[in-house]
C-alpha cells in the first residue's frame, strides 16, 4: 500500500496486489551482490526490491520510501502489553536481545519506537555479517548477553529463520503465533509474573 501510494506521483501503475506479488518474488530470490542482503544501510538491496516491486527506479521515489521506513509512522508494536512484559522481565533479571535480519537503521528505529531500552543487546545482521538462519547471529546475541546458548530461548515468527536457526545454534526456540501468542505468555512460560498498567 505504501509503495503504491507514494509511487503514484512517480508514475507507478501496478496495483497493490501486483506490487505485493512482485515484492515477494524479488525478496525470495538470492541477492547476487553479496551473501548478505543487508550490508551497512541496505540501500543497494532495497533499491533492487523497490524497483523490482514497482517497476520504478526513480531515485527520489526510492529515497522517499527508504526514509519513511526509518520513522515510527511505518511501524507498530503488535502487542500492547509489551512494555509491561519487558519491564517485568528486566525486574526479574531476565536479559533480552533483538536478533534481526535488518540493516543499520534498526537501532535508530528502536529508539524512535521508544523500545530500545527494553533490550540489553541488539544483534543485527548488517553488523554481525550473518543473517538468520545462520547460527552465528544467535551465538553473537548470546555472547552480547553473556549467556550460554542452552540457557537462551529465541522467539520469532519464521520457522526456518527463527526456529531452525536458533536450534542450530543450541538455543531453545518458540514460534510466535504457534508456541506463544503474546509477550505476556512468553513471560509466563519462563516463570515471570507480569503486572499490567496501574496494577504493577
Amino acid at each position: 500500500q505504501v509503495y503504491r501510494t507514494v509511487g503514484e506521483k512517480y508514475g507507478v501503475k501496478y496495483s497493490e496486489d501486483e506490487i505485493l506479488m512482485r515484492y515477494r518474488q524479488a525478496y525470495a530470490q538470492p541477492w547476487g551482490r553479496s551473501r548478505l542482503r543487508y550490508v551497512d544501510d541496505g540501500r543497494p538491496f532495497w533499491q533492487h526490491i523497490v524497483s523490482s516491486s514497482t517497476g520504478c527506479s526513480d531515485l527520489q521515489y526510492f529515497e522517499e520510501l527508504y526514509h519513511y521506513y526509518t520513522t515510527e509512522k511505518a511501524w507498530r508494536l503488535i502487542d500492547p502489553d509489551a512494555k509491561y512484559v519487558f519491564e517485568a522481565l528486566r525486574r526479574a533479571g531476565v536479559r533480552t536481545a533483538v536478533v534481526s535480519n535488518f540493516d543499520t537503521r534498526l537501532r535508530p528505529l528502536l529508539q524512535a519506537l521508544n523500545c530500545d531500552h527494553w533490550f540489553d543487546a541488539v544483534a543485527v545482521s548488517a553488523e554481525v555479517a550473518a543473517e538468520k538462519p545462520n547460527p552465528t547471529i544467535f551465538l553473537k546475541a548470546c555472547e552480547l548477553l553473556d549467556v550460554k546458548p542452552e540457557e537462551a530461548v529465541h522467539i520469532g515468527d519464521d520457522r526456518r529463520n527463527d526456529l531452525w536457526g536458533a536450534r542450530d545454534a543450541g538455543c531453545d526456540a518458540w514460534l510466535w503465533g504457534s508456541d506463544v501468542h503474546s509477550f505476556k505468555e512468553v513471560a509466563e512460560r519462563i516463570g515471570v509474573s507480569v503486572g499490567m498498567g496501574n496494577n504493577m
